[in-house]
């Protein structure tokens, strides 16, 4: 079964940014004039999800206001501090249900077939515990790390490790069982906690993104995303 409840990762502070967030949070910089929040719940809106949890915290009020008035979407202030990935789905578990759930950061563009769609044509839930949507390294664009992982023929994953062949970054968007959050003795806390626990059970998959993926995490990466898309249609 398709989930039909996505979280959107909002309550980052966006330091590598820098002066691009010193007035206002990372998911309303703009892409081409297009706020990056607002790319991706375009996205959303396409692949037909009904409910969405979007977290805030950083200039947190900016982006409740930004959001106002839309429909089926909670926004979930977190306390004190950001809480990473896990803490922050944990917290707004009870706004999504304890069924998988998409998951998706805002700081990315992706041309080509909407991946929200793909994750869910791939979707297997009798054998995965999370399914992520992957972009090979040689085509990750404004990506200035490594690989995330690789993969067997079945594309069920392992940890990349240097200089062990091709290897995979991880996009952003994600389906993911949320079972495993209850038992993180931590509140804030990153989801690769229970990715290393499914690589272990062997239920950590990933399948490739059918176009280009650009990682929007920096100034540079703004103006590279810009070009890019002024040259392309396929959005």
């Amino acid at each position: 079964m398709t989930p039909d409840s996505i979280m959107i990762f909002a309550a980052g502070h966006g330091t590598r940014m820098r002066e691009l967030t010193h007035y206002r949070p990372k998911p309303l910089v703009p892409v081409a004039g297009v706020a990056m929040i607002d790319r991706a719940l375009n996205l959303v809106d396409q692949a037909g999800i009904k409910n969405r949890v979007v977290n805030i915290h950083y200039l947190g009020d900016m982006l409740k206001a930004h959001l106002l008035g839309r429909d089926h979407l909670t926004v979930v202030e977190e306390p004190r501090e950001a809480l990473e990935t896990g803490g922050g789905l944990r917290h707004a578990l009870p706004f999504l249900g304890s069924a998988p759930v998409f998951t998706m950061n805002p700081d990315a563009i992706w041309t080509g077939k909407n991946p929200l769609t793909q994750l869910a044509q791939k979707w297997r839930p009798r054998e995965m515990d999370a399914l992520l949507l992957l972009s090979p390294i040689s085509k990750a664009i404004g990506h200035v790390l490594g690989g995330d992982f690789t993969s067997d023929a079945r594309y069920r994953l392992r940890r990349a490790e240097k200089n062990n062949g091709a290897s995979y970054v991880y996009t952003g968007a994600q389906i993911l069982r949320t079972d495993g959050l209850a038992e993180v003795p931590f509140e804030k806390f990153s989801l690769n906690l229970l990715w290393d626990q499914m690589i272990e059970r062997g239920r950590l998959f990933g399948c490739v993104h059918d176009g280009d993926w650009i990682s929007v995490g920096t100034p540079e990466a703004v103006k590279l995303a810009e070009g890019h898309l002024s040259k392309t249609s396929n959005v």
